[in-house]
């Protein structure tokens, strides 16, 4: 069975097809309008569609197919333990499941770098747990730029070559890079001796800048929330 899954953000719409839990294809659109002329052209007989753009009610008139549309009542393959399951983000259980689906059991660690970095737990009892939630790259850079009188914004994707900067512009670059780079670690290390089986995943838009970091103990996979979709989707047709 082939499974579209769609992925649509607040600037972008990611979409896979997957046959069973095998990865065939994977785009990324501007506009609706253009994915529209892909997902005709194609054939699949499932679909899911996760959108923090257009609630279910508009998309239901725009698209020529059936799907499911993920929301907090959509049932996952764990059992979710979170204490909040409705304010939980919808990318974050998915990319956790995926990781956990790749894996094959718990515990595992999925770690997200995008605009905010998460760090999302499934135990070995298969239970989502929760995680942390800290700035990116980007809102590091902002953050320091918009709430000062005089720090420069900085390109964050300058990746600093040294430990130690000798002006503003280093030193603000080496404090995002480091402080995110220390951060990693020292939370996988610590995941780690809680759990001592866990299998860290990094995914999200900065992963490949920090794919070095901890190579012996981290599965550097850029679409884990497109695979946890898919893996949401069998789960719900099985």
């Amino acid at each position: 069975m082939r499974n579209l899954i769609i992925d649509i953000g607040n600037t972008r719409i990611k979409t896979a097809l997957f046959e069973g839990e095998k990865l065939l294809e994977e785009n990324v659109y501007e506009t609706l309008e253009v994915a529209l002329v892909y997902w005709k052209s194609i054939s699949f007989e499932r679909c899911l569609v996760s959108s923090v753009r257009w609630s279910h009610t508009e998309l239901s008139s725009i698209l020529p197919f059936n799907f499911i549309f993920l929301n907090s009542e959509t049932k996952v393959p764990v059992k979710n333990a979170y204490g909040t399951p409705a304010t939980l983000g919808l990318d974050r259980i998915a990319g956790a499941i995926g990781a956990w689906a790749m894996s094959g059991k718990g515990p595992i660690l999925a770690i997200d770098l995008g605009t905010c970095i998460t760090f999302d737990l499934i135990d070995g009892n298969n239970s989502y747990l929760g995680g942390a939630i800290s700035p990116g790259l980007m809102m590091r850079a902002k953050a320091m730029h918009e709430h000062t009188a005089r720090l420069p914004l900085v390109d964050p994707k300058v990746k600093p070559n040294q430990l130690i900067g000798d002006n503003t512009i280093t030193c603000m670059q080496i404090g995002i890079w480091y402080g995110i780079q220390f951060e990693l670690l020292g939370q996988i290390e610590a995941y780690t001796k809680k759990y001592p089986e866990i299998e860290v995943f990094v995914s999200g838009g900065d992963a490949q800048s920090f794919d070095s970091l901890a190579k012996d103990l981290i599965f550097v996979v850029p679409n884990l929330v497109l695979f946890g979709l898919n893996s949401i989707l069998n789960h719900n047709v099985e």
